[in-house]
């Protein structure tokens, strides 16, 4: 066995259907992220973690990549143990340690990771895990048997950490056992004692409503919410296009502007920017540089989006009010909502768009302009 850890790897098991929940849970939004996105995110800051495996169906793997191109995936098996097989079976044969982690503890601490893969480096096995907090009854036919001693008891998390070479044997000779809850089981039957390696409460699995709400409890603790204001005016020309909310609709006029002149996308990004003090889309994107004419307002969009995770703040409302007197706005709301939950990574719930006329007064009521005002309400500094 080496001296040093330098190649470990982690089996992310995510394939589960979710039934306690109602759904399936390792894709339900966790403060503005999937549940799985979020496990993932915390194992990839472990720096002898060279290679996560995820172990999932096609359709949740797509957000994933966006986020880490280099992830690697295996497919879920009918139980939790042909799971780990299959992501076993596709790690890099270097791995000297495997992490295998639930991606439904979208909360694990890293650095509780880094520690337990040690441990289970040097000594073979070890799992992270927390004192049992409650007194434990062992009931049979509805009625306590007995009570158990508390201070022996310890409630195992994920990941649990190996010694690459003993998980895959106990793998083999295991297989069969389908009904093993974890993996830590089969290794105990080789005869490897498993080590503790203590955790926080706060890796808790989610399995139920109530656990969701818990782990958002966590994540937003000590953040506040603020509220910004955005307006921008464009003027509509012949030959331009008529792109709101980065959905065009068929008009004889178009938006003049050095960039594509959405109004709604500006209007939202200033008021997002507001809302942390960092000024105007003009400051980002000046109107006098020659080498972003025609820009995508949706580039804008991500640009600002960037900045604001770089200030520990993500946008949870929109409200939009565009103002023109043509064309008609009302048959195309739900498609603008639609874009600006995607464009700005929010749910769709939480978008109102709408629009008004100018009942035929000055520039806008003559059809010579028009101008959207916004609302954005950010969390800010929420545990990242």
């Amino acid at each position: 066995m080496q001296d040093e850890l330098t190649f470990a790897g982690a089996v992310v098991v995510a394939g589960g259907l979710g039934k306690r929940m109602g759904r399936p849970k390792q894709m339900l939004p966790l403060a503005g992220r999937p549940v799985l996105l979020r496990a993932v995110q915390a194992l990839a800051k472990v720096p002898c973690i060279k290679q996560i495996v995820v172990v999932t169906a096609p359709e949740n793997r797509e957000i994933l990549k966006k986020h880490f191109p280099q992830i690697s995936f295996a497919q879920p098996g009918a139980m939790r143990l042909a799971s780990v097989i299959s992501g076993v079976a596709a790690l890099d044969p270097r791995a000297q340690a495997v992490a295998v982690h639930d991606g439904a503890r979208p909360l694990v601490d890293p650095q509780a990771v880094a520690r337990c893969l040690r441990r289970g480096f040097e000594e073979g096995a070890a799992v992270l895990a927390v004192p049992v907090k409650d007194t434990v009854k062992q009931v049979r036919a509805g009625a306590v048997e007995r009570t158990l001693e508390r201070s022996s008891l310890w409630a195992a998390q994920t990941p649990q950490c190996y010694r690459a070479d003993i998980l895959r044997r106990a793998l083999d000779k295991f297989a069969h056992l389908q009904d093993a809850t974890d993996e830590s089981q089969l290794v105990e039957r080789l005869g490897v004692s498993v080590k503790i390696e203590p955790s926080d409460y706060k890796n808790l699995k989610i399995t139920t409503p109530e656990d969701l709400v818990m782990a958002e409890a966590f994540l937003t603790a000590g953040a506040c919410q603020r509220t910004g204001f955005g307006f921008d005016l464009h003027r509509l020309v012949q030959g331009r296009r008529f792109i709101i909310g980065g959905v065009e609709i068929p008009h004889k006029k178009g938006f003049a502007g050095h960039s594509d002149g959405d109004v709604v996308l500006h209007a939202v990004c200033d008021a997002a920017l507001g809302a942390v003090c960092l000024g105007e889309i003009g400051l980002l994107f000046p109107p006098t540089d020659p080498s972003i004419e025609g820009i995508d307002s949706q580039k804008i969009a991500k640009s600002v989006l960037e900045l604001l995770r770089k200030h520990h703040a993500r946008i949870v409302h929109i409200d939009a009010t565009l103002v023109t007197q043509e064309p008609k706005i009302s048959p195309h709301y739900a498609a603008v909502r639609a874009s600006l939950a995607r464009i700005f990574e929010i749910d769709e719930k939480d978008v109102s768009f709408k629009s008004k006329s100018h009942e035929h007064v000055g520039e806008i009521g003559r059809g010579e302009a028009a101008m959207c005002h916004a609302v954005a309400t950010l969390l800010i500094g929420e545990e990242k």
